[in-house]
């Protein structure tokens, strides 16, 4: 049903943000070449997510929230693509698998802001203000606060189209493969 666009057959208001991706990762990723199919949706996401890499959460911090949103919607490009983020970024092995797992962190400030995404997403933003309090007493702020929402919108964007369209692992992907293991 969605197309495996190249940057050659894909909408022309598509191909700016296809060519980027291309640049920033060497290859055309094959969920990008079915999103292109909404070249407004398509680079919706990359702007949105741009602007949360360049959020003052730490990356760690923020790649959990993606983590936790991706096994929540249960994206399994979603959950291999930020698995090979967090093991490029050093992080524990046990970190990982608590995630992909849906267990509670040992670091407790990463468990804070996944708990706190957890409870935003629960809430739809409407968080008691103990929740709030936890979140800060982990050395958060409210920017934080708002930067959770920031990457909720724009991971659950991507979690949702990448479904929708059945977007297939690509082989790079694949040693990070979300197993059934991983989602029980």
């Amino acid at each position: 049903m969605f197309v495996d666009h190249t940057v050659e057959s894909a909408p022309p208001a598509a191909r700016r943000s296809m060519e980027l991706t291309v640049k920033r990762l060497g290859y055309l990723p094959a969920a990008v070449a079915r999103l292109a199919t909404s070249p407004h949706l398509l680079d919706g996401f990359l702007k949105i997510s741009g602007l949360f890499e360049t959020s003052t959460l730490d990356p760690l911090a923020r790649e959990v929230l993606v983590l936790t949103i991706a096994t929540r919607n249960r994206c399994h490009v979603c959950v291999a693509m930020h698995t090979a983020t967090l093991t490029r970024l050093g992080a524990d092995p046990d970190l990982i698998t608590a995630l992909r797992t849906g267990k509670p962190l040992a670091d407790q400030r990463l468990e804070a802001i996944r708990l706190f995404t957890v409870d935003v997403l629960a809430t739809a933003g409407a968080v008691s203000p103990e929740s709030m309090r936890a979140f800060l007493a982990h050395g958060y702020t409210p920017q934080h606060a708002l930067e959770v929402v920031l990457g909720i919108g724009a991971y659950t964007m991507s979690t949702l189209a990448n479904r929708m369209i059945e977007a297939p692992l690509d082989p790079a992907l694949e040693p990070f493969a979300w197993t059934a293991a991983d989602s029980a």
